[in-house]
């Protein structure tokens, strides 16, 4: 699904083509992190057991930010898009967050994209745009959006 989502455009932290194993790589690294307790994860899956999609949440372990959280990684299949899971992950993310008593989401992506209309339909307030901060598939880079979310208490 990662190289699917690469392929298709997606601002994930890859550059497609991506090199042979480092979707595996990530993968593992994720694993480890979920076993550590340092990261949330969930996944939808299609019903032949293939994911259709995934999302992280990353809570702050440093003392001054144990009231917060990131989101990290939301990714919809292509072939899965447009049946709202992208939506039903983030409110998932979400509901986790406060009942782990987070009060305070951030996450970034790109400017102008898919993921940048999702998240201001969804609440989002954007704090600011950091220019050439993505480099590009076909050269180049491309700014990234950084957006915060305020979660109501329990």
């Amino acid at each position: 699904m990662l190289e699917a989502c690469v392929a298709d455009g997606a601002s994930i932290g890859f550059l497609h083509p991506m090199p042979a194993g480092q979707a595996e790589t990530f993968w593992r690294d994720v694993a480890q992190g979920v076993a550590a307790g340092d990261i949330l994860m969930w996944s939808v899956l299609e019903a032949d057991g293939a994911v259709a999609g995934t999302i992280q949440l990353h809570p702050v372990g440093k003392p001054n930010g144990a009231h917060r959280a990131e989101i990290a990684k939301l990714m919809v299949h292509p072939r899965a898009r447009g049946r709202g899971l992208a939506v039903a992950l983030m409110r998932t993310a979400e509901d986790a967050a406060r009942a782990l008593g987070r009060r305070l989401l951030v996450l970034d992506t790109i400017e102008g994209s898919v993921a940048d209309r999702l998240y201001r339909r969804l609440g989002w307030t954007e704090a600011g745009v950091i220019p050439d901060f993505a480099l590009k598939s076909g050269g180049g880079s491309e700014p990234t959006v950084v957006f915060w979310k305020r979660l109501p208490a329990v």
